[in-house]
Formats: structure tokens, sequence, C-alpha cells
């Protein structure tokens, strides 16, 4: 398929600038596969599609304060830390790139400075830090998509039950529970468990390819419990939903259903068409054009199916991106 297959209209004002309160007052949009009918719906009543028996799949990584400013010279340096490579030693994003050469040292305050070691692929630079990570997060602000104009704290930017700091942006579709709703769903005897999947520089980088089959994506780090596996594995025996929340969710299970791996990395980049083998719903925002998020909800939903239910979101003025509202594929 081509990447202008996944372009759609969007109104700016539909880009969420803030998150709703509480959390799971937004707007659900529930899309049947099957029958291709359209429900409109607040997020509280999920449970509306929940059973007794089925496995809700979170993902519990938590976002690092990744977004950090400097002065080189006259210049204000905006740096990203991306992955952890060594002590004191980071991959990042940059911005103005063409400052952070190898040699520059940038000031992040009167102590702490981060020196450019290495230009990497991708646009990647390989930072030193004269101090360790505690001391430089500590400088840090939550690393806010760049649509959001509003000023977010990273307490906001993260869902409840976010435990595993490693992530530079959010698990997005998990911001719409609350510590109540999960102990709603719990209690109707559906498996609330837990993955983790570190978000990483896939969430930022466009798809350049007009073959989509040609772009590549970046490796991120994922764990499963052995413990999830046997509940998901006693879910599909009994004939239960295995329900993911979010993409991150998605490409965890499915990777570890093709390689029987429950730690690594992962770069599996999912499209249509695909075959999911342990993923029976999903819940989701809605996503950036031409995204590999988008292309992933196509595949699992189906082309038409997905641009449809965009169509009509936009049309019923839903709230898009990373503060916006959900959407549940059954």
């Amino acid at each position: 398929m081509k990447l202008s297959d996944f372009d759609y209209h969007l109104p700016e004002e539909l880009i969420a600038q803030t998150p709703v309160e509480p959390r799971d007052s937004s707007r659900l949009m529930v899309v049947h596969r099957k029958s291709g009918e359209i429900e409109h719906k607040i997020f509280r009543e999920i449970v509306e599609y929940l059973s007794p028996g089925d496995a809700l799949v979170l993902n519990n990584t938590k976002v690092i304060p990744a977004r950090l400013f400097g002065q080189l010279e006259d210049k204000q340096i905006e740096i990203l830390l991306i992955e952890k490579v060594g002590e004191r030693l980071w991959k990042c994003l940059a911005k103005p790139a063409k400052k952070m050469k190898p040699g520059v040292v940038v000031h992040l305050n009167a102590e702490i400075i981060a020196k450019c070691i290495e230009r990497l692929h991708e646009g990647l630079r390989l930072i030193e830090f004269n101090v360790d990570d505690e001391s430089i997060l500590k400088l840090g602000e939550a690393p806010i998509p760049p649509y959001v104009r509003a000023k977010i704290p990273l307490e906001r930017y993260q869902t409840v039950y976010a435990k595993v700091a490693g992530s530079v942006a959010a698990p997005t579709a998990g911001f719409h529970f609350t510590e109540a709703l999960l102990e709603k769903i719990r209690s109707m005897g559906v498996r609330v468990l837990e993955v983790t999947l570190h978000v990483s520089i896939g969430t930022f980088r466009p798809v350049k390819t007009e073959r989509i089959e040609q772009h590549k994506m970046h490796s991120e780090r994922y764990f499963i419990p052995l413990d999830v596996v046997e509940n998901i594995k006693h879910a599909k025996s009994e004939g239960r939903k295995v329900i993911a929340v979010g993409t991150t969710v998605v490409r965890t299970l499915e990777t570890f259903a093709r390689t029987n791996i429950t730690e690594g990395e992962t770069d599996l980049f999912i499209y249509p068409p695909f075959e999911f083998k342990l993923v029976d719903a999903l819940i989701t925002n809605f996503h950036l054009p031409r995204s590999t998020l988008l292309m992933l909800v196509a595949a699992f939903a189906g082309y038409d199916l997905t641009m449809n239910a965009y169509r009509e979101a936009v049309e019923k003025k839903y709230r898009f991106y990373s503060f916006g509202d959900a959407m549940l594929i059954l």
C-alpha cells in the first residue's frame, strides 16, 4: 500500500490540547469489525463490552522526564533523551541538530553539561553527561508531543498504572483508565494483566517511503511476565477475548506470538494485511495521518472500516491524538 492511502483531513481544532477530567469521561467510539457497525459511548461504558475471563492487557511503562534544555553560546538547545546506552551515555535527539556536532558541549545549568560524542544514524547523537541519571532527570520535563501547545505536567502524561521507567512517550490509550474503573473491571472477573514496552524514537519518526512496506521500525524493548503468558493462554483456551490497551501492547503480544520470546527487542511493523495471532480486541486513540499507528489500526479493523470510522470521528468532532478520545475495535 501507499503512504498516501493513510492520509485524511483533520481540522486543527480537533487536536486535543489538554486531557479531560476525569480520565474515563472521554468519548469512546466502538467499531464492530464483523458488522461494520459504529457506536458512540463514554469511555467508562467500556465495561459493557467486557466479559468474565477476558484478558485486558496494559503497558505499564513509565515516561521519564526526557526533555532537557541547555545553552550553547547564545542559542537554546533542546535535547531529548531516547535510550541509555552506557554510564552517563545516552542516545538523544537534539534541536537544532546542526549545532550538535561531535565535541560540542551544552550547558544545562551551572553544574551539568552534555557533550556530543558522536553522530549516529537517524539524526541521533551520542551524548555524554557529567552527572548521573538522577541528576539529569531532575532537570527534565515531560516529553509532550509537539502538537500539544499547553504545558502539561509529567504526572498527567502518565497512565495511572505506570510503573517501569523507560519511555520517552506515553502509551496514550491507557490514559482513559482510572483506578476505580480498573477495580470495577477486575471485580467483573476480567483478568487485568501488565506487560512492558518502552516507547522510543519510533513515535517521533514519520514514514518517509511511499511504499509503506519499505519503512523500517526502530526497535523497542519489551518484557512479558510468565504469569501473563499463562493467563493469556487460559483466556484463549476458554474462548475469551484478549484486549490490547494500545498499539504498544499489540506489538508486544504479536511479537511474542511469532517468536515465543518474553523479553527482548521488537521492530515489528504491523500494516495491512496482517494475521493477528493473539489480539482479539483493541483499545486505541485516534492517530496522526500517515503514521505507523494508523497503519496498525487499519491492519486490525480493515482499511475501509478504519478510514470510514475516522471520517465519522471528524464529522462528530471527536478529539484526536494523545489527549483525545478513544476507540474500541471488536
